[in-house]
């Protein structure tokens, strides 16, 4: 009886140190799995569909008249923008080999005020849109790609279609845009060429006081009309 009793305990312990070691090993396994219910990061389609989604709501809050003040709509599109727009990478992108030789403080300058110029030069277009004139079209790049092109369609009063698209890079805070064209318009191109040769001739300083200047908003108008009209 004494070998069958040592045989029965020894089976006992084993199941037991068993039942320990797999909860021992599977639990943490479980808890670093991620969770179906777990949010992915948002993609480049998803931050513009969250983009124009608030937008429109915040437009619906103002009236007519207060939506043909640029003054009005600017603060609303910068508390949309600002969070999702890489304003260095676009800073870099315009100023091209300027960029080298800026000090850190100029191109956090030049970065400002050209935001601020995209802001202002595009307020009275994007003011115009409604939720039927704008669609948001399927993304299709490599899903692998750092940057990517969301392609969108606005209609006009005149009920012309317009492409406005917003080039997008990979960041570590996210998708940003860095880059905006208004039929085929691009803001970056056209602010390297508005530039460039300012920059070569007179400075880069030069060139930020100006941009800096607010009644220069109609110099870049043509895009503008072109979406809202």
């Amino acid at each position: 009886m004494q070998p069958m009793r040592a045989v029965a305990i020894a089976v006992i312990q084993a199941l037991i140190w068993s039942t320990v070691l797999s909860g021992f090993l599977t639990s943490p396994a479980a808890a670093t799995e991620p969770s179906a219910d777990v949010a992915q990061t948002p993609g480049p389609r998803d931050v513009m569909a969250e983009l124009s989604t608030r937008l429109f709501a915040g437009l619906a809050k103002e009236s007519a008249q207060m939506r043909r003040n640029s003054d009005t709509i600017m603060p609303l599109l910068d508390g949309l923008l600002s969070p999702h727009f890489d304003t260095e990478y676009a800073a870099r992108m315009v100023l091209g080999n300027h960029w080298r030789s800026a000090t850190p403080e100029q191109r956090q300058q030049f970065g400002v005020v050209l935001y601020q110029r995209l802001l202002r030069t595009y307020a009275g277009a994007v003011a115009e849109w409604t939720p039927d004139r704008f669609k948001l079209l399927p993304l299709r790049a490599d899903p692998e790609a750092l940057q990517v092109t969301v392609h969108t369609l606005v209609t006009n009063s005149r009920h012309a279609v317009v492409p406005v698209d917003f080039r997008m890079r990979q960041t570590a805070e996210g998708w940003k845009v860095f880059d905006v064209a208004f039929d085929g318009v691009s803001y970056v191109h056209i602010y390297r060429d508005d530039t460039d040769e300012e920059i070569t001739q007179k400075g880069l300083d030069a060139s930020i006081a100006r941009l800096a200047k607010s009644d220069i908003g109609a110099v870049h108008a043509q895009p503008n009309s072109r979406a809202a009209h």
